[in-house]
């Protein structure tokens, strides 16, 4: 099969376009015919070595984590899937594996493709929209009527974000770029902010929530700006996050945490009925085929990105 593989840690040169063995299925796995994938931040850090110590130093590498496509052959033990279903999904951080044109697929983390969209805006759904489900419903307990900031809202998280905590409910404030108001809007943001032209955390605003889904703001520079009990979430796990996490779960008042996504079947299904009855959709910025994923890397790199970038395999 065709893939993108790295050998090594570095610049987006790393990525070559290459034969490699088709992946052979375990008997809890499904085997699918990749038809499209789509680039995460997360992605790139792992070219470039940042994540190493979770990555391993096992070569080649086939990075990649949202894929959509058909099931071609299914393991023993698989239950929900059978051959010719269209599904959706999301590979484990160690082991990645969607730039290619086939993927062994674990059952527990896929789920039907939703009807209404194609492989493209369906593989943009599983990392950025899982996210921004359990750090909003999971780590938020997010309720009705709260008031909830999304920084960064027009990208790859951030246009979930908005979408899901319209869903459950509350009012939302959408931090971007002025130029992406009218995108922001559309997608149900109820008050917009220009972070090139103010400053939320000096905001006499105060939130319950605020998802810092950029991570580019910090729980200390946020907590002027939280409700008393209000909890501050990013998507950055730093050593400073994992500091004030452990001591705000031990003190009440308000919260630091941070989100990992848990990949699974029935939070993607949740996101596939959303988007079926027309409560949700996807923003792609752009779409590029598997042989010029170099150029995909760094264009995500150079944080213009609005949405996401969709991958086109076959």
């Amino acid at each position: 099969m065709k893939a993108i593989a790295i050998r090594g840690y570095g610049s987006a040169d790393v990525l070559q376009y290459e034969d490699l063995p088709t992946p052979k299925i375990k008997s809890d796995q499904l085997l699918v015919k990749v038809h499209a994938a789509s680039v995460n931040p997360v992605d790139w850090k792992i070219r470039q070595g940042m994540l190493q110590l979770i990555t391993g130093y096992s070569f080649p590498k086939i990075l990649g984590f949202d894929l959509s496509g058909e099931v071609v052959e299914v393991g023993s033990a698989v239950t929900r899937f059978k051959p010719g279903d269209l599904i959706y999904g999301c590979l484990s951080a160690a082991f990645g594996g969607a730039y290619a044109e086939y993927a062994a697929v674990p059952e527990k983390v896929a789920a039907i493709k939703p009807a209404n969209m194609t492989f493209e805006e369906a593989a943009s759904l599983p990392v950025a929209a899982g996210t921004a489900l359990q750090a909003l419903r999971d780590l938020g307990n997010i309720q009705p009527l709260q008031s909830v900031l999304i920084n960064g809202a027009s990208g790859g998280v951030g246009v979930f974000a908005v979408q899901l905590a319209k869903i459950f409910g509350a009012e939302v404030t959408a931090v971007c770029s002025s130029k992406n108001f009218d995108l922001v809007k559309s997608l149900g943001a109820d008050r917009l902010i220009d972070y090139k032209q103010q400053n939320f955390t000096q905001d006499a605003a105060r939130y319950d929530i605020i998802f810092d889904a950029v991570a580019k703001e910090s729980f200390s520079s946020c907590k002027e700006v939280l409700k008393p009990n209000g909890i501050y979430i990013t998507t950055l796990p730093s050593p400073d996050t994992f500091v004030q996490g452990a001591l705000t779960a031990l003190i009440p008042g308000k919260k630091a945490k941070f989100i990992l996504l848990n990949s699974n079947t029935e939070d993607f299904t949740y996101l596939k009925d959303l988007v079926e009855a027309g409560k949700m959709r996807t923003v792609i910025d752009r779409t590029f085929p598997l042989n010029e994923l170099a150029a995909a890397h760094t264009y995500s790199e150079s944080g213009r990105t609005v949405g996401k970038i969709a991958i086109a395999i076959g």
